[in-house]
């Protein structure tokens, strides 16, 4: 057992390090699942509401490459949550790897469990941890998923089956994030291979469940994602089912456990190739560097906005399948803020589109931090490179990266929905529009890590948790009719709601001013701070 001496502490640290995140996160998703069953009581009231929703839902291959195939029209449970059962699956997996390699890769790859090995730490103390805190993370969050469906009145026994997708997601994705700590030497490098895993699960699951009947509907079999789906909560609860997320979980920990016996700390299985001698002219300033690391992350993130527009363009002329009671139609108009159903949906999409782009902004500026503890930002600030231009460069990587995500989000969806609706010259330009409005509240909450970045650099990912009460009161706020000032708390609250909803320049103007007062005074506070680890 002395291979997992120290284990325990390992894991008392790791919750104390993630002792916000990881609480911030479980409620987010708890409440997404708790939100969508309420909505849904009042969205579909009666069993033809649902069928007609269901049937909808199923003729329309976007969306159920997008969500997945209704299984029970009649189940109120199903068609409230079938968008978040393969899509939440997804989250969460993502969630649970960036934990293992957050407390694996990550802390090898900052020097901080050499340092720690030097006391009495067994070789799998870190990677057992690290799978005891991702996995317990994913089991509370589906244990709690469960009991709040079951708080607002859905049937026990397929509440816990939902409950049961995420947790079986994020056990099988858990081992993956585990394998791919062994694999790199890198955290970015592993965290990136895992999610080109999740990101072909997921296609695999999308071509599948598209499929025709008698075709090769097969295909989702071969993804984690379609096996969490497969359970079919709500729509017959196979609980067999998991026992293959948790057979894929075993073997890949295995194989990780055997990497761990066989490199050095530090090191990985496939080693990085050396690097030129000197740099390319193209690399000699502090913004060439910085689109240096921020570029892979910022074509991958491209990539899914571009389709992740499509998509959501591609659904927009079947929207009004979806809402055929006068209650649902005011509820779909209240969420989008708009009148129109159509417009409501796609206003309301855009809006989802900039809450993941504060993500890649919040990720973006994060870097900040990870180089200066990581001892790369002080040789740089060393050379005759200035604290503004070294922090410039990031910080325009985060707000051009930003703004370069919504639009392509935007110009993909107004290009899909143009042609699906019949009018892409009208389309295209309001979508342009309707994603443009979303940047000034991307950036107060890039401007909130760039001056907790200069103010207080140990409580910079404080702006996730931020960023997690931003999107529990701007999706749920309306939902559960929260009071208007407290929903006015958030940045997106104040975002013109286009298309087809009024343009106030005011907000506008007044949210740019406020993200470059934010960040201009992260700047200042910066420039007078010491470099800290």
């Amino acid at each position: 057992m002395k291979d997992f001496a120290g284990t325990a502490t390992l894991v008392r640290l790791a919750l104390r390090r993630d002792r916000i995140m990881l609480p911030v996160w479980i409620v987010v998703f708890v409440s997404m699942a708790a939100g969508s069953a309420k909505a849904s009581i009042d969205l579909y009231p009666d069993v033809a509401s649902r069928v007609e929703a269901a049937n909808t839902t199923n003729s329309s291959p976007a969306l159920v490459s997008l969500y997945g195939r209704i299984f029970d029209p009649t189940s109120l449970g199903e068609v409230s949550l079938f968008k978040l059962t393969s899509f939440g699956a997804l989250l969460v997996a993502l969630l649970a790897a960036i934990v293992v390699v957050r407390h694996t890769r990550g802390e090898e790859e900052s020097g901080r469990l050499e340092l720690l090995s030097a006391g009495v730490l067994g070789r799998y103390a870190s990677l057992t941890a690290a799978l005891i805190v991702s996995a317990g993370t994913v089991i509370v969050m589906g244990l709690l998923t469960a009991l709040s469906l079951i708080g607002t009145g859905l049937p026990a026994s397929g509440s816990f089956a939902f409950g049961l997708t995420w947790a079986a997601a994020g056990l099988a994705f858990a081992g993956v994030g585990a394998l791919t700590a062994q694999v790199t030497e890198g955290a970015r490098t592993a965290n990136g291979l895992t999610a080109v895993v999740l990101g072909v699960s997921y296609v695999l699951r999308a071509l599948g469940d598209s499929a025709s009947d008698g075709g090769t509907r097969w295909i989702s079999w071969l993804s984690p994602i379609g096996w969490a789906q497969q359970i079919r909560p709500f729509a017959g609860d196979r609980w067999v089912v998991v026992l293959l997320p948790l057979a894929l979980m075993g073997v890949l920990v295995a194989a990780a456990f055997a990497l761990v016996r066989r490199r050095d700390v530090g090191a990985g299985l496939v080693r990085p190739r050396p690097g030129p001698a000197t740099a390319s002219v193209s690399l000699r300033s502090p913004l060439a560097l910085a689109w240096r690391l921020h570029r892979g992350t910022l074509y991958a993130w491209g990539f899914a906005f571009l389709l992740l527009g499509f998509i959501v363009g591609n659904i927009a002329s079947n929207v009004e399948g979806f809402v055929s009671s006068d209650s649902a139609r005011e509820l779909v108009e209240k969420l989008g803020g708009v009148n129109g159903i159509t417009d409501a949906f796609l206003s309301s999409e855009m809006g989802v589109l900039g809450l993941l782009a504060s993500a890649f902004g919040i990720q973006a500026a994060l870097r900040l931090r990870s180089e200066e503890t990581a001892l790369r930002a002080e040789p740089l600030l060393a050379t005759g490179v200035t604290r503004a231009q070294w922090m410039a460069s990031h910080v325009l990587m985060a707000l051009l990266g930003t703004a370069v995500l919504v639009l392509v989000g935007g110009l993909g969806s107004g290009i899909s929905s143009g042609a699906s609706l019949g009018n892409m010259g009208r389309q295209v330009p309001r979508m342009l529009a309707a994603a443009a409005v979303q940047l000034p509240a991307i950036w107060v909450v890039t401007g909130l890590v760039v001056i907790l970045f200069g103010f207080a650099p140990k409580l910079v990912t404080a702006a996730w948790v931020l960023f997690g009460a931003f999107l529990l009161i701007g999706q749920f706020g309306p939902i559960f009719d929260l009071p208007q000032g407290l929903m006015d708390i958030s940045p997106y609250a104040h975002t013109p709601r286009l298309p087809g909803g009024d343009f106030t320049a005011t907000s506008v103007i007044t949210l740019t001013a406020i993200a470059a007062a934010l960040i201009l005074t992260g700047f200042y506070t910066f420039r007078r701070r010491d470099i800290t680890t």
